[in-house]
C-alpha cells in the first residue's frame, strides 16, 4: 500500500500572512508539521506542496521534498490532486492514498495519520475520511476559524460549518470539529477535484462541502489526540505555549 502524505501551504492566508514560517520555539510552523507527518511509519513519502518559493526552499534546506502548485487554487485539496499529478508522474508509481495534512497544525502527532487511515485500510468503500475532535471551551464553538461538524449515527458527516452547530441548545452533549487529517483514496482525490465547487463549500469555505453536496459520503474518526490550529497571531502564541509542556 503506497501512501502519500502532502502538507499544503501558503503565505498568502487572508487571516495571517506568511504564517508557515512564523517560528514557534525557533522553528517555522511548516517545519514542526513536516517533521512531525514524516515521523508515521505508515507513508511511502511526505511532500509540501506549495505556489511559494520560500516555503519550498525551507523544506529543501531541512532535507524534505517540495512540489510546487499553482497559486490560484481556492481549496488546499485541489492543490493537493495538482502535486499528486507531478509526484506520481516523477516517482513512476502511483498511490493508494493521498493523506492531506494542513499546514497550520503544528502540533500534528504521527499517530494521528494513522487514526485517520486506518479504517480506509478496514473498509475499501471509505473515500475520505476526517479527524474528529471535541470542541472544549464556548469560545471554541463560536470561533468562526473553528470548523464544526454534526455526523449522523453511522459517523458519516451531514455538515460542516464556521458557525455554531448543531445548536447551542444541548446542554452537556459535546460538540465537535474537523482536525484537518484528511486522508482520500488517490482516485477520489482526483475525482475531488474534477467535482464542480458548489454553493455551500464556497459560503462555508470547507473542502468537504463540495463531498457532501456531490451526494458522497466522508467518514469521521475520532481522535485522542488533542490540538491547536494557528489561525491568526494568538493562536500562534497559544500554540507555543502550549508545545512547550
Amino acid at each position: 500500500m503506497n501512501i502519500l502524505a502532502l502538507i499544503p501551504a501558503r503565505m498568502g492566508s487572508s487571516r495571517f500572512p506568511g504564517k508557515p514560517l512564523k517560528k514557534i520555539l525557533g522553528k517555522p510552523m511548516i517545519g514542526h508539521v513536516y517533521e512531525n507527518v514524516t515521523k508515521c511509519d505508515l507513508l511511502k513519502k511526505t511532500v509540501v506542496a506549495t505556489c511559494d518559493q520560500e516555503i519550498a526552499d525551507y523544506i529543501e534546506s531541512i532535507g524534505g521534498q517540495a512540489v510546487m502548485t499553482s497559486d490560484k487554487h481556492e481549496r488546499a485539496s485541489d492543490r493537493c490532486a495538482e502535486a499528486l499529478g507531478y509526484l506520481e508522474n516523477d516517482d513512476g508509481i502511483k498511490y493508494d492514498i493521498v493523506v492531506m495534512v494542513q499546514g497550520d497544525e503544528p502540533m500534528t502527532h504521527p499517530n494521528m495519520i494513522t487514526e485517520a487511515v486506518t479504517p480506509m485500510l478496514d473498509n475499501s468503500e471509505i473515500i475520505v475520511t476526517n479527524l474528529l475532535g471535541d470542541i472544549e471551551s464556548e469560545e471554541e464553538f463560536e470561533d468562526r476559524n473553528c470548523i464544526k461538524v454534526v455526523c449522523d449515527l453511522d459517523s458519516n458527516a451531514l455538515y460542516f460549518s464556521r458557525e455554531p452547530i448543531p445548536t447551542r441548545k444541548l446542554g452537556k452533549t459535546t460538540m465537535k470539529k474537523q482536525v484537518c487529517i484528511i486522508p482520500f483514496t488517490r482516485d477520489f482525490l482526483l475525482e475531488y477535484t474534477n467535482l464542480e465547487p458548489t454553493p455551500l463549500e464556497i459560503a462555508e469555505s470547507v473542502d468537504m462541502m463540495r463531498i457532501l453536496e456531490h451526494g458522497k459520503k466522508v467518514k469521521m474518526v475520532p481522535t485522542k489526540y488533542h490540538t491547536h490550529p494557528v489561525d491568526t497571531k494568538e493562536d500562534l502564541k497559544k500554540v507555543e505555549m502550549l508545545m512547550r509542556v
